[in-house]
């Protein structure tokens, strides 16, 4: 499908159900095929009502229509709400706190002694700055996995955004932690008006012990919730579990139970993998996906994400920020295009990945990794009205000759002027209209003497990979 390609309307009935909700109209829109592939279509409108996208037409066709709210998108790109397929929102307060260090002592001596001292008020704050940065960015639902979750659910709720997110624990907090990651699941899925879904968090392989991620794969399979866990972060993660008991971290998540049928998994980083890693993943029966975030693989010197060797496993690779501590920035867009840059560096071919292929990663793979592949990741009707418009007017995306080209590699977070979730406006012509990020982020400033404070020798856990 090409630039100009036009699929077939599907005109609303005239009439039905009184006005429509939001009528979008000519934009030119991102579709894809009944395989899946990325094209464009022109001078589109998408009708939305009751929080679903209830036609993708002509804007001719949608004149014709009354609707209670609509954007004229003339010159904009319409695309799926981006999906931050991992991240740990609250950890914003913490951006820039611990820089250019090896990962354990980023970890040992500076972020997990702090994070002992956080109070739900700061990852309040934390979520809300979070959130605004995302809506800005173009994302419209998140993946979360962090402590004090009660305060993230808040936070999503009162943003207007979507949510799959998961209350992390660690063994050493005995079975309570498993046991509170299980009660925060089952208490909030549904909440915010269905805009959020949950899941059991165990942090990873060297921090939840064979029985407990044994007990999580039982509990996922009995309470029908999906598991997000921290996996093969990096190399030094996989040849020290492989000297410490003879498996890798996937193969402890396999015998654990984590890979079997009934259970949805989510997989953060995954760029330890090895070769037995490959084989393992594609005899899972259960539904498995990972979350790549390269940013943050660069800042540590790690290896990325090996996606097309996943790609051939049919195994979904989301696109991921990880936590403003260790990323600097919750900006998918720019995951995207280093997702595209770097895949190409470390498999020494510049024909993989592509522009659209990086697309499909943004929504389609995006929407898989997170469970939600059957409500997001296209503009088509009965999916839910998640989507963003981008201005593609700026000098540094003129002139279009290849409209993915463009997005994936000229365009910016910023060029993103209206974000929309069920239908909802959350920003419109770059204005945010649900957070008030001064008043957050002079609130989150006055916590920093106390919130950036260094017990020594206190920390929520030790990194020994």
């Amino acid at each position: 499908m090409t630039a100009t390609d036009q699929p077939a309307a599907e005109p609303p009935a005239p009439g039905a159900r009184g006005p429509a909700d939001l009528v979008v109209t000519h934009c030119t829109a991102l579709v894809h095929d009944p395989e899946g592939h990325v094209g464009f279509a022109a001078d589109r409108a998408i009708v939305v009502r009751d929080g679903i996208v209830a036609a993708l037409t002509s804007s001719a066709e949608a004149a014709r229509l009354d609707a209670a709210e609509r954007i004229d998108a003339r010159g904009q790109v319409a695309l799926p709400g981006l999906v931050n397929c991992h991240t740990h929102s609250p950890m914003v307060a913490l951006r820039g706190i611990a820089e250019d260090l090896p990962v354990e002592e980023w970890f040992n001596d500076w972020i997990w002694p702090i994070e002992s001292n956080l109070t739900d008020r700061d990852v309040a704050l934390g979520a809300r700055l979070a959130c605004a940065e995302m809506i800005r960015g173009g994302v419209t639902c998140f993946a979360d996995h962090y402590f004090a979750m009660e305060s993230v659910a808040d936070a999503v709720t009162d943003s207007g955004l979507r949510a799959h997110l998961g209350a992390a624990y660690f063994s050493s907090q005995g079975p309570e932690g498993r046991a509170r990651s299980l009660e925060f699941a089952l208490d909030h899925r549904g909440a915010a008006d269905g805009r959020i879904t949950t899941c059991l968090a165990p942090h990873a392989p060297y921090t939840v012990d064979d029985a407990d991620l044994a007990a999580t794969a039982q509990l996922a399979q009995e309470h029908g919730l999906s598991v997000h866990i921290h996996a093969a972060e990096n190399r030094d993660q996989t040849e020290s579990s492989l000297a410490r008991t003879g498996r890798t971290p996937i193969e402890t998540l396999q015998r654990a139970g984590l890979l079997d049928e009934g259970v949805e998994l989510l997989i953060a980083h995954a760029t330890g993998l090895v070769e037995r890693d490959l084989g393992v993943l594609g005899a899972a029966r259960g539904r498995v996906a990972v979350a790549s975030a390269p940013r943050g693989y660069l800042k540590f010197a790690w290896d990325t994400t090996p996606v097309r060797a996943l790609a051939r496993l049919g195994i979904p690779v989301g696109l991921a920020t990880d936590g403003a501590a260790s990323n600097n920035t919750l900006d998918v867009w720019e995951a995207m295009t280093l997702t595209a840059l770097v895949q190409k560096q470390s498999t020494g071919d510049p024909a993989w990945l592509t522009a659209r292929q990086a697309l499909h990663h943004a929504t389609v793979q995006s929407a898989h990794a997170v469970g939600l592949g059957d409500t997001l990741g296209s503009l088509a009707p009965g999916r839910r009205a998640d989507l963003i418009l981008v201005d593609l007017s700026g000098p540094h995306t003129r002139p279009v000759h290849d409209l993915a080209a463009t997005l994936v590699h000229s365009a910016r977070s910023a060029d993103v002027t209206t974000t929309i979730v069920d239908g909802k406006v959350l920003m419109r012509d770059r204005e945010l209209l649900t957070l008030d990020v001064p008043r957050i982020a002079a609130q989150l400033e006055e916590r920093l003497p106390e919130l950036t404070r260094r017990a020594p020798g206190r920390r929520i856990q030790d990194y020994r990979p």
